[in-house]
């Protein structure tokens, strides 16, 4: 009798992972791996070579190609290429965001504002257009958005990731709505307070009052975030459609507002 794949087998699936280079992406881009997918790492950084080469040293399928996903043309030949070492992709996970940009709404440099929207939400835009013909031809499809806990409640000094993460859900429920009848799904993740490199990188005060204010007193493990991913990729997961899901310890309930040393400790007083 042969062997039936587990619902949660990628096996002859490709998976598309943005922002692929280190962080969330990258150990995501593992987890669909180790759950047989072949994985296509995309980021601007070149560490995203190394990252797809250590994948193929642990014997799994792994490509990768450098281009900004804020350039859609870029985007178009990144993808061919991709589709061309590895096959049409069926899996989406668009990760690719920047978080640098702070200053107040009154002081944010307008092209800081502008570079921040085009990559976090129209880079995400750019990706899903470059990949949902084929998935509809297919009848299948999964689109993961990674969004941010910010989406919901704003993020101090921080208006423009926050905005570009907020606008992530809209797009996440419009392709629901186009494309659910074509056995596409896609859905939004929403982290909290995930142990990244930049979270690592945070002032400790920041850090800690993070801590305080999870239920959970902890941050979230990147692959914790995989995990979510993963199953939203697999054909268990195949009826959850334009979700926003948060993964963030109860951060959310907390209330927290990420500021400054001295609005945590005198209660945002000037």
């Amino acid at each position: 009798m042969s062997a039936t794949l587990s619902p949660m087998s990628l096996t002859g699936k490709v998976a598309l992972v943005t922002g692929a280079a280190r962080g969330i992406g990258r150990v995501t881009a593992r987890r669909l791996a180790e759950l047989g997918a072949a994985v296509a790492l995309a980021d601007v950084l070149p560490e995203v070579e190394e990252a797809a080469g250590a994948l193929r040293d642990e014997g799994h399928t792994a490509v990768a190609a450098r281009f900004d996903v804020a350039d859609p043309g870029a985007v178009g030949a990144g993808v061919t290429a991709l589709r061309n070492a590895v096959g049409e992709v069926g899996i989406l996970v668009s990760n690719a965001a920047i978080v640098a940009n702070i200053a107040p709404v009154a002081k944010m440099a307008h092209a800081s504002w502008e570079r921040e929207l085009a990559i976090n939400l129209t880079g995400a835009f750019n990706m899903v257009q470059a990949v949902i013909g084929p998935m509809v031809e297919q009848r299948w499809g999964r689109i993961v958005v990674i969004s941010s806990g910010a989406a919901q409640g704003g993020l101090h000094n921080q208006a423009a990731y926050a905005a570009s993460k907020a606008g992530l859900l809209g797009l996440v429920k419009t392709i629901t709505l186009e494309h659910a009848r074509h056995g596409i799904s896609c859905n939004a993740i929403l982290p909290g307070m995930i142990e990244t490199e930049n979270v690592r990188a945070m002032p400790i005060e920041i850090r800690e009052a993070a801590i305080q204010q999870t239920p959970a007193r902890r941050f979230g493990r990147m692959e914790e975030v995989a995990h979510l991913v993963s199953f939203l990729a697999s054909e268990e997961g195949g009826f959850l459609n334009g979700a926003e899901i948060n993964i963030d310890g109860g951060l959310r309930l907390g209330g927290l507002a990420l500021g400054s040393r001295r609005e945590l400790t005198q209660g945002g007083r000037p």
